[in-house]
């Protein structure tokens, strides 16, 4: 058998090995101008979302009343 046919039979010789690269972990570091911005446009997302759920909610209200217009 060559190469070629133990290859394609999924066996591979001894010295053969796949190395693959692992990504190494480094901590981001942020001043505290930068994560309090990024608190701050969390803050404003979970506003926006309360407001729409909210908004929701008495759109499903007036709709099982019956109230919603034609």
């Amino acid at each position: 058998m060559d190469m070629k046919e133990i290859f394609e039979q999924g066996c591979f010789s001894p010295g053969w090995a796949e190395v693959e690269e692992k990504e190494v972990y480094v901590p981001q570091r942020k001043d505290l101008t930068t994560l309090l911005a990024e608190l701050e446009d969390i803050k404003n997302t979970i506003d926006d979302i309360r407001a729409r759920q909210w908004h929701l909610a008495k759109l499903m209200k007036f709709h099982n009343e019956g109230l919603s217009p034609q």
